[in-house]
């Protein structure tokens, strides 16, 4: 028996009136159950922004067809809108360096069912961390990217990506910048992760300097990837509180316990097709 799948339709657009009334009738006209429904009007970008979540099992559409038949009424809505389906488990890659810690939180909260994906395939720039993806069944590649090779390395990469199917990139704690060639191929499917030290503290040790300046909060980000670094639409954030009896270690364990939360919370987050990007923002629909 196929699992039973709901449909999942994402929407921006100039807001009218009776936007929320036409695309309801759709649905209702087809026998749809409407399950969850979100919406938000941005003042000042001028954009109505909605996630609605209806029941397949009566719909009289099949869900191939629900594209054609909903086009026309988009056009005339003047919608940018896509539809998914909540069955539908993406091909994802895991880009890793050195650091393993977001590496093993994705995997295990795969494991646990926490993240509906199939993470089959993990990258690296180092060799470092291929016990870890093997360890849990997935396979490892290594591209040893250098200045030099930095171009050859990436089509190497896109090959081997194109070949296994993949729809999304976790960068989780991968230190390498991605061409803007790259990035071009996965369009807001390029999920990293950093530390909200920036622009403050640059540089390789961002948390030596947060400690000699007696900072009282670290961060981390999760954000999409766009040509321009680490300035992408941002999906999640949190911070957490630092007193001075915490030492340069307590920093960096702190730091990483946030990364590794905020990455997976990104991560669940798209996979749920609740995240709207428009312009260089996101709306976020928990």
């Amino acid at each position: 028996m196929a699992p039973h799948s709901n449909a999942i339709l994402l929407i921006s657009s100039p807001d009218r009136k009776g936007l929320v009334a036409r695309i309801s009738d759709f649905i209702y006209q087809h026998d749809g159950n409407i399950l969850h429904a979100d919406e938000h009007m941005d003042e000042e970008a001028k954009r109505f922004l909605m996630r609605m979540e209806w029941d397949l099992a009566d719909f009289t559409l099949a869900r191939e067809e629900i594209p054609s038949a909903f086009a026309p009424l988009a056009e005339e809505l003047d919608l940018s809108w896509q539809i998914v389906f909540t069955d539908h488990s993406p091909k994802t890659s895991i880009f890793v360096s050195k650091v393993d810690h977001c590496l093993f939180d994705l995997l295990l909260r795969n494991r646990a069912g926490e993240l509906k994906t199939d993470f089959s395939l993990v990258v690296s720039n180092h060799a470092d961390l291929r016990p870890v993806s093997e360890s849990f069944g997935i396979e490892y590649l290594h591209f040893p990217v250098t200045k030099e090779n930095k171009t050859e390395m990436e089509l190497a990469i896109l090959k081997e990506l194109c070949h296994r199917g993949i729809e999304l990139i976790v960068l989780a704690r991968y230190m390498q910048i991605l061409s803007e060639d790259f990035v071009r191929h996965f369009p807001h499917r390029i999920i990293n992760i950093h530390h909200s030290f920036l622009p403050a503290f640059i540089g390789a040790n961002p948390y030596r300097q947060a400690y000699q300046r007696g900072v009282k909060l670290v961060g981390a980000t999760s954000h999409y990837v766009t040509a321009d670094l680490d300035n992408g639409p941002i999906i999640a954030q949190d911070v957490m509180r630092i007193s001075h009896r915490d030492s340069l270690d307590d920093l960096v364990r702190k730091g990483r316990d946030l990364e590794k939360v905020v990455l997976a919370r990104a991560v669940k987050l798209h996979l749920d097709h609740r995240v709207l990007v428009y312009g260089n923002k996101t709306a976020v629909f928990e």
